[in-house]
């Protein structure tokens, strides 16, 4: 922990860090047996558990203990001992952990009276839970459930088996229509869940189900499905095989899948080829196809997603009135993200209709957000770090040391479980003001756990401190090799911020490593090219090295890629060719290429990236630049920039 310098009350501070460490090391073998008695618990040993938990009488994480001994025999425990345990553990996530899986098995039991007097004080959404709150209220008449089930069923996606106790009870009562039947099988075959598509289709008679086998085919190879010609147009059934086909088809050859609907598709009713139509566009908008726009004018009604894509196509054909038509064919709570209330603005102004732009920008100027910054730079003015009016004092921070649910944080990541302490700590400060979320950050930022430094300090509403949003650890270092390659420092530190929350050790699912989460494969390709001898793996855990070698690649991929940051920032997460390929054949407002990378991660990136940048540059003390100044335009696509580079496949993503 680091002590504040210059405090009055650097005493009552020492003594904390003094007995926080004398508790580290009398909990040393704790530490042990905890991590035995996890193990135990995992294993379902009952036996090894119990002996353990007599070890850990006292222990900081004991409340786990208590979950995991009752989690085993759950089944048979006597209400007034689970409702013993959830009073012991009340301050943590395990208690919701707890009631949870006792309320799944009250619903399999039907025991109703009790499950509705437990389940509005679970927290957070389970959907298997939902489905049977549903089944309890089913109990005074299918008309209490209908709203509820209906977003279940309409999601195409794989449901728990609670959910289908409620299908069932809606389809023997004719509440499930063959038209509802026939939409969750579109959605389903929409996101490739076949076996999704075949259990919804068992609600269908026999005779007009879609043959399974049939669909398992066309989602390996339609185009052979579609050679054959040999279709069934009379069926229900035979008609949502040909669209499947087709649809399937436009995943990977939009343009072939336009050409064979267009010679099937005037054998299918208006419904039927507007809602083909929309798919195709779809998932050509989503490859950028200059075609999509004149394909969505043949679509029908659309969703949410395939409206956003739309947008996307709209804007990088600068079509502003199709840019606003499709965000008021949005639902109203879509219509209400960020995004859509800035473009629908820019749209508005485009349009010579400035008055009904001004009160949107006005709502969203208010917001430390990407599009907040823009929308403020739209209105003439520019969105700079508020001043800090509060700091937590000595005392607010040592009590914040003293919370059980930040203790039990602490203790997780002294153990390397890291999941487990975000968790405790998310639940910890899920319900603190202002001030209480800047003195956990404070406790955070001493403890060295900058990223939950950020985390806390994010969540504050009125009373800001950027410091704490924005930190700049490990900056000494950080400046040596940012001047070496002469990189903008706001600009690696706000994708440090983004990749890492400056987690020096943290590894992604996808295999990236430490502070500026190098791949593997980079990072033994950057090593290779600057001479660094017996290079390992291991080392990019280690600052120096891996602020070393993700600076270098940051400045190679900001020379291959026009020397655009926005571009630069697409690379660096999902690879330097897919960066140039979302380029357009025009020079284009690098707002609308951020806004209109395919994948959902890279396009929330490189926006958070930028962002946050700019907040970095304002901290930092350099010249005040607007975003739209700092993410300026791309240029378009040329053969000389389209040319193969010396280099590895990089980013997180596939």
């Amino acid at each position: 922990m680091k002590i504040p310098l210059g405090s009055r009350k650097v005493g009552a501070w020492l003594v904390l860090v003094v007995l926080c460490r004398a508790s580290v090391a009398y909990g040393a073998s704790q530490d042990d047996d905890f991590m035995a008695a996890r193990a135990a618990f995992r294993a379902g040993d009952a036996l090894k558990l119990e002996r353990y938990a007599k070890t850990l009488k006292g222990y900081v994480l004991e409340p786990y203990v208590d979950y995991w001994r009752l989690r085993l025999r759950l089944d048979n425990a006597a209400t007034e001992e689970v409702h013993a345990v959830l009073a012991q553990t009340q301050d943590g996530p395990t208690s919701n952990s707890l009631r949870s899986d006792w309320l799944k098995r009250l619903g399999a039991k039907q025991q109703w009276d009790l499950f509705d007097a437990e389940y509005p004080q679970s927290v957070g959404e389970d959907t298997e839970l939902l489905c049977y709150s549903l089944q309890s209220r089913m109990r005074a008449g299918l008309a209490q459930v209908q709203d509820g089930a209906r977003p279940l069923w309409l999601s195409g996606r794989e449901l728990p088996e609670s959910c289908h106790t409620v299908f069932n009870a809606l389809f023997a009562n004719r509440q499930l229509a063959t038209d509802s039947v026939w939409a969750r099988i579109r959605l389903a075959l929409e996101t490739g869940n076949t076996g999704v598509a075949r259990r919804a289709a068992e609600y269908l008679p026999t005779p007009e189900q879609p043959d399974a086998q049939t669909l398992a085919g066309i989602s390996v190879n339609p185009q052979a499905f579609l050679d054959r010609a040999n279709f069934n147009l009379k069926s229900r059934a035979g008609r949502e095989t040909v669209m499947f086909s087709v649809h399937r088809l436009a995943r990977t050859a939009p343009s072939l899948a336009a050409q064979q609907w267009t010679k099937l598709g005037e054998r299918f009713s208006a419904s039927e080829r507007g809602y083909v139509w929309g798919v195709i566009a779809y998932l050509a908008a989503q490859r950028h196809d200059s075609n999509a726009l004149a394909w969505y004018a043949r679509a029908g009604d659309l969703g949410d997603q395939q409206l956003a894509w739309k947008v996307r196509t709209a804007l990088r054909a600068l079509s502003w009135p199709d840019v606003l038509a499709a965000i008021e064919a949005m639902s109203g709570k879509e219509a209400q993200d960020p995004a859509w209330r800035y473009w629908k603005a820019r749209a508005l102004k485009a349009l010579n209709r400035g008055a009904e732009a001004q009160p949107l920008l006005v709502s969203l100027a208010g917001d430390f957000t990407f599009y907040g910054q823009l929308a403020a730079e739209e209105l003439g003015d520019r969105v700079r770090v508020p001043p800090t009016v509060y700091k937590p004092a000595a005392e607010d921070v040592s009590a914040m040391a003293k919370t059980p649910g930040l203790q039990r944080s602490l203790a997780f990541y002294r153990l390397n479980l890291r999941f487990e302490g975000n968790r405790e700590w998310s639940w910890t400060i899920r319900n603190f003001d202002d001030r209480q979320l800047l003195a956990a950050a404070e406790f955070a930022r001493r403890s060295d756990l900058y990223d939950r430094a950020i985390s806390s300090a994010d969540r504050t509403r009125d009373v800001h401190d950027f410091a704490m949003r924005y930190p700049a650890p490990y900056r000494t270092v950080m400046k040596s090799y940012v001047n070496q390659q002469r990189l903008d420092e706001a600009w690696v530190y706000g994708l440090i911020r983004q990749e890492s929350r400056f987690i020096a050790d943290i590894k992604s699912s996808a295999g990236a490593s430490g502070l500026m989460q190098l791949m593997p494969a980079t990072a033994r390709w950057v090593a290779g090219k600057i001479g660094l001898k017996n290079f390992s793996w291991s080392q990019t855990n280690h600052v120096e090295t891996n602020i070393n070698l993700g600076t270098w690649y940051m400045k190679h991929v900001l020379e291959t890629l026009d020397n655009h940051p926005v571009l630069a920032s697409a690379a660096y997460n999902a690879g330097p060719g897919r960066a140039r390929g979302w380029r357009a054949d025009t020079p284009m407002e690098a707002a609308i290429y951020s806004e209109s990378i395919p994948f959902n991660e890279t396009r929330d990136y490189v926006k958070k990236v930028m962002s946050n940048a700019s907040y970095y540059s304002q901290q930092f003390g350099q010249a005040l630049l607007s975003l739209k100044e700092r993410i300026g335009v791309i240029a378009p696509r040329s053969r000389a920039t389209e040319q193969t580079l010396d280099e590895p496949g990089s980013g997180q993503l596939p």
